[in-house]
């Protein structure tokens, strides 16, 4: 009966396993880009913008006006008497100005603009929620490697236990290594529950980038590869290149120059018409007036803010620039000091890899050997196991580092 309800929980256990799909980084970032409501709010924004732009083209609303016109005081005269007709009419009129075409033809192009400025944003946002969810799946990978140690260490330990009471119980061993050993089990268990916990979090935080149910299951490609950087990629024209920000900064120069066009189209004379229709009194004839208008905004007290407002965005296209040259700067050292400690911890693992492990595995091999041959006692066996488990953790935490390294230069440098 045992070994059927052991059998039925195995079953289920591979079942839920199954049911957990493998997310790989380049599905993370195809989830991000399509469901996170940052860039839909941008998509959003960047739209209004465009269909704000279109009202660029309107002209202004014609005015209509009625009222008396030369008409005197007095209405007895307004009548017909001794042969003259009555002074005064009622007056109708309508004007209309007509908009500059180069002038709209600016100010769309200006609020058109505006929109390349929000999509060049996403970009940005893309880059950080990238790091975001690359920094935690790099975690949950060594997360996962831990774990697969200490699964070892957990058999290991309960060996140890069990053959120390089998020659405590023969006469053949002490029991105070046991209560050690048990103590280390313990200490492995707590740590296994740890890290299910952090591995919780991180699926929880890679969850919540792809805009996805918090609680939804998945699994990771613990498999990780080195990108090959080189210094060559740290230089200014390059980073210029690569940068999203930088490249919201360009657009944002452009809108500038476009804003600043159209503030010195303003300039330009604009023309408009008035009608007038005169309904006269008392044998007074029909009478009318065209006049032709035109608005001429080059006199000092009324082009005094156009032109201003051009200065002002050349100054701020300059402190632009800089900020730009300050991003770059920023951006080109951060990556250099990065690179050089992913490097030196390169070089650490590879000295772990090739020679620590393998050393302190070997000893542990032989340990455990002579101890199974009665020539060795559980106190050497525990300590060769426990320098073993400390190095393997140690390059662990070594691995997080140079891949957390890693996910910050390729945040630097943009790469997806």
């Amino acid at each position: 009966m045992k070994s059927v309800k052991l059998l039925i929980g195995g079953l289920l256990l591979m079942q839920t396993a199954n049911s957990q799909h493998l997310l790989t980084m380049q599905e993370i970032q195809s989830a991000i880009e399509k469901n996170h409501p940052t860039l839909k709010m941008l998509d959003a924004e960047a739209r209004s913008m465009s269909e704000a732009a279109k009202g660029a083209y309107s002209w202004e609303a014609p005015q209509l006006g009625a009222g008396f016109y030369q008409t005197p005081y007095d209405p007895g005269r307004w009548k017909y008497m001794n042969g003259q007709p009555g002074m005064g009419s009622f007056m109708f009129s309508v004007q209309q100005m007509f908009p500059n075409k180069k002038r709209q033809d600016a100010e769309y192009d200006f609020m058109n603009a505006q929109s390349t400025v929000e999509l060049q944003k996403k970009d940005v946002v893309i880059n950080e929620l990238l790091f975001t969810a690359r920094k935690n799946y790099y975690d949950w990978i060594v997360l996962e490697k831990k774990l697969s140690v200490l699964d070892e260490n957990n058999r290991l330990l309960k060996f140890m236990m069990q053959s120390a009471e089998i020659r405590y119980k023969n006469g053949l061993g002490k029991i105070s290594a046991y209560y050690k050993a048990k103590a280390a089990l313990a200490n492995v268990e707590n740590m296994q529950l740890m890290l299910r916990n952090e591995i919780e979090l991180k699926r929880i935080a890679i969850n919540t980038v792809m805009n996805r149910n918090t609680d939804e299951p998945f699994l990771i490609d613990t498999n990780y590869v080195w990108f090959d950087f080189n210094k060559t990629m740290f230089d200014s024209a390059n980073l210029m290149k690569q940068r999203s920000d930088v490249k919201v900064i360009d657009r944002t120069i452009e809108v500038n120059n476009l804003e600043r066009k159209a503030e010195l189209v303003k300039l330009k004379p604009e023309f408009g018409i008035q009608y007038n229709h005169m309904t006269g009194w008392a044998r007074q004839p029909l009478m009318f007036s065209v006049m032709g208008m035109v608005k001429i905004p080059l006199t000092k007290w009324s082009s005094r803010m156009n032109k201003a407002k051009a200065e002002s965005l050349v100054w701020q296209n300059e402190a632009l620039r800089n900020q730009q040259q300050m991003i770059v700067n920023e951006a080109s050292g951060m990556a250099s000091t990065s690179y050089i400690e992913l490097e030196l911890k390169k070089k650490q693992m590879l000295l772990y890899e090739q020679q620590i492990i393998p050393a302190l595995r070997k000893n542990f091999q032989t340990m455990q050997l002579a101890y199974e041959q009665n020539t060795e006692e559980l106190f050497e066996l525990f300590d060769a196991w426990e320098a073993l488990n400390m190095t393997q953790m140690d390059y662990f935490d070594q691995l997080q580092n140079a891949l957390q390294m890693q996910a910050e230069l390729m945040k630097i440098m943009e790469i997806k």
